[in-house]
């Protein structure tokens, strides 16, 4: 199912957004054991504590699709390129981090293995604008910034922040990061420079192991 933010726009346009993908690792697997309800208090809890996260650093909610997220900074209101890229990975260093309180929440409801997130950053231009039918049209970005986006999302760590050079540069100042590589990305013609974001604050950590007979959180 797919959930759009409404937006009354009339033409496409080209704009720099940086880009937030990020999805739930697992998920699929963890839905086919929960019973119906149980599923459903878990994605809302979920989606409803991210949505909050973005409006609170200003990113637009562009669309969910079933776990994954996809928000964008630069439209409509934007405080130049550097502080939309600075304020999206901030956003997402909040998201991890409720992440903890949320899996201890969802393990107070009978889910014994934490889930975790992974997210991927990229800055670049779009095209931006009502895109679909006649019936039915979704204010969206789309183009090539946008598939990179995904990929390195896909490409990532549970846990793990990624991001391309071109939000690294615009972010280098303000944040610690780890240079991961050229990556090959499907779909994407050319390698793409990777960084990891040092993730979470140093008052919380998390750690979780799960054997036979043992489990840890």
């Amino acid at each position: 199912k797919l959930l759009v933010e409404a937006n009354e726009h009339n033409q496409t346009k080209r704009k720099k957004l940086t880009i937030f993908f990020s999805d739930i690792v697992g998920f699929t697997e963890t839905a086919e054991s929960l019973e119906a309800e149980t599923l459903t208090s878990l994605l809302n809890s979920y989606l409803d504590r991210m949505e909050m996260i973005a409006s609170k650093h200003g990113g637009t909610v562009d669309k969910y699709i079933g776990d994954a997220i996809v928000i964008f900074f630069g439209d409509s209101d934007s405080k130049g390129e550097k502080q939309d890229a600075i304020a999206c990975v901030k956003m997402a260093l909040e998201m991890q981090s409720a992440m903890v309180d949320l899996q201890q929440s969802w393990r107070n409801i009978g889910i014994e293995k934490p889930l975790h997130i992974r997210m991927g950053i990229n800055t670049g231009f779009c095209s931006i604008g009502d895109f679909g039918s006649k019936q039915r049209k979704d204010y969206t970005a789309i183009g090539s910034e946008v598939n990179i986006t995904a990929r390195l999302q896909t490409a990532t760590e549970p846990d793990t922040i990624i991001i391309s050079y071109s939000t690294y540069a615009l972010i280098k100042d303000e944040f610690k990061t780890d240079f991961l590589g050229d990556l090959a990305l499907k779909g994407i013609p050319r390698k793409i420079p990777a960084y990891r974001v040092n993730s979470l604050p140093s008052n919380k950590k998390v750690l979780s192991e799960h054997t036979a007979g043992f489990s840890l959180h």
